[in-house]
């Protein structure tokens, strides 16, 4: 029972981060499976199967906000449920001893991404707006929907960055349609690993517990999409998902690594990770107070238009500048640079 109750929290944080990030439930829960000592086989077989049902809602849920373009969906959710059924057989194949470091390294590799990418990169919004190309949809999902399969993850950090760095469409739009499309990778996923290992190398039962926690989160992430710092929750998820499988990666027999080198990496990693969510929060406060002045500046330009010709407008006075100020810095910029 307890191990249910940590999976359900688990599936919760994963889904609330899956959910405002587009990416890194998977990766989150299958980096848990893997520190519980389960097979890689089937804890990425396990986190496709909750994945089926916290998709779909988190899906259903996106769709009711708004955030999804189901065009998208189907370019890049088909070739991503092809890829990962043929990932799902590739990691079938491997043997214990070689697909645990394999995976802790693919996993350790997005986690890195994660970090680099919400820590100092911004979104680069010229294209927004201009329909996103099948012929890079379509190589995108495959990559994305294998890598996903043979790495318990990678769905959502693939496909979400490399649709966001397009700058074709909307973050929150990118997100949802993500989220969305997981469905079918999921699905795609789940079969692939119950014809390579059949039903008794899974386990429902933590599968269920996943599935609990994710089922609550999802529609509660969809709204915070609109109000939670990507930056610093890709931080932070990204730093976990780091420390976690680097631990794996220095214990296995690839590596062996003393204890006292393994004490220096972890010291290494935390000091990074530190500051890595300090500055993304610091220059997630630096771009939401740019982009509030330059809504302000928009506002008295345009007061300034409308007054031309009638009368002449009289100079803002300090309490016309704090008003103007506070109805638009009111809650979270609609398109921060995240």
């Amino acid at each position: 029972m307890k191990t249910l109750i940590v999976l359900a929290l688990a599936g919760l944080g994963a889904q609330l981060v899956d959910g405002s990030l587009g990416m890194a439930y998977g990766v989150t829960s299958t980096t848990l499976l893997l520190a519980f000592g389960t097979n890689p086989a089937a804890a990425s077989a396990t986190v496709h199967f909750a994945e089926i049902g916290t998709s779909l809602m988190s899906g259903v849920a996106h769709w009711r906000f708004g955030n999804v373009d189901w065009k998208v969906v189907a370019k890049v959710g088909f070739p991503g449920a092809i890829g990962a059924f043929v990932g799902a057989h590739v990691l079938s194949s491997l043997s214990t001893e070689v697909a645990a470091p394999v995976m802790s390294l693919i996993l350790l590799s997005l986690g890195v991404y994660l970090v680099v990418r919400f820590t100092l990169r911004g979104i680069d919004r010229r294209n927004l707006g201009k329909p996103a190309r099948k012929r890079f949809l379509a190589p995108l999902g495959l990559v994305a929907g294998f890598v996903d399969a043979t790495g318990g993850g990678g769905w959502g950090p693939v496909g979400t960055p490399a649709l966001l760095a397009s700058g074709r469409m909307e973050p929150r739009k990118v997100i949802g349609s993500i989220d969305t499309s997981e469905f079918l990778v999921a699905l795609a996923a789940s079969l692939g690993f119950l014809i390579a290992l059949g039903s008794q190398g899974i386990n429902f039962l933590w599968a269920l517990g996943l599935l609990a926690g994710g089922l609550v989160a999802a529609p509660i992430a969809a709204w915070l999409v609109h109000h939670v710092p990507p930056r610093m929750l890709g931080s932070l998820v990204g730093g976990m998902i780091i420390l976690t499988n680097s631990r794996t990666l220095l214990r296995s027999d690839w590596i062996d690594a003393s204890d006292p080198v393994r004490y220096a990496v972890y010291a290494v990693i935390y000091a990074v990770w530190a500051a890595a969510v300090v500055h993304s929060y610091r220059q997630y406060r630096r771009d939401r107070a740019q982009e509030s002045a330059d809504a302000l500046a928009a506002e008295a330009a345009r007061l300034a238009e409308d007054g031309a010709g009638r009368h002449a407008i009289p100079p803002a006075d300090a309490a016309d500048v704090a008003d103007l100020e506070r109805s638009i810095g009111a809650g979270r910029p609609s398109a921060p640079q995240d």
